[in-house]
């Protein structure tokens, strides 16, 4: 039996003209956010339905999402309400998936901190699990919290389809645990507004099908 957990980044937000970090800083979604949510979505019901009418009966499973959980942002509860939306779900929140804290440089936008945090910035770009935004989480930290919500996730849905949305920086670490990199490796995957992974988990093994998919309206 196959667990198929579908984990997404949250839709663009307002103010994503200017890249920064807004970690905790509680942002809405844009109006182009929620049409990236519902590209998502309708993607996910066709995705599913595909997968259970293949003629393999260790394969076929439940017809729909079971469950659909988010972080507490309200970015993320937005994205995950529209993932919810079509299954008649309401999406369930959990602390331990919200982004990373990224200390002193929050709401602070990337040109800002090359130009008066350049050393620093560097070093966290060049070796983010050996160095962390000036008081913010460091990426063991985050790895240790993030799993273990994760993992109770997946233990109480084992052989249904499932929605966990997140934020780049969760991804990306949920993404290198399930791929085996180190997490030093973390920014050699992207994660852009509105990605879609696919990992489906079976008894012995996992398969991770999809990486920051980005579904056209084509």
């Amino acid at each position: 039996m196959v667990t198929t957990l579908y984990l997404i980044r949250h839709g663009e937000t307002e103010g994503a003209d200017a890249p920064s970090y807004k970690g905790t800083i509680d942002v809405p979604l844009s109006e182009n956010g929620m049409k990236q949510m519902k590209l998502v979505a309708r993607y996910i019901v066709q995705h599913y339905s595909k997968l259970n009418n293949i003629e393999l009966s260790n394969r076929i499973g439940p017809s729909k999402l079971s469950a659909v959980y988010c972080s507490d942002l309200s970015r993320a509860v937005r994205s995950a309400e529209i993932i919810a939306e079509p299954h008649g779900l309401i999406p369930v929140i959990i602390t331990e998936i919200r982004e990373r804290n990224f200390g002193i440089w929050e709401g602070m936008a990337f040109t800002e901190i090359k130009e008066k945090y350049p050393t620093e910035f560097e070093s966290w770009t060049n070796n983010p699990l050996k160095y962390s935004p000036i008081g913010g989480e460091s990426t063991l930290a985050i790895k240790e919290r993030v799993m273990e919500g994760l993992d109770r996730i997946l233990n109480n849905h084992h052989g249904e389809n499932i929605a966990v949305v997140s934020h780049g920086g969760v991804n990306r670490i949920i993404l290198c645990h399930f791929l085996g990199m180190p997490l030093e490796n973390i920014f050699r995957i992207e994660q852009d507004y509105g990605a879609l992974n696919i990992i489906e988990l079976w008894d012995k093994y996992l398969v991770v099908k999809l990486i920051n998919g980005i579904i056209s309206s084509s």
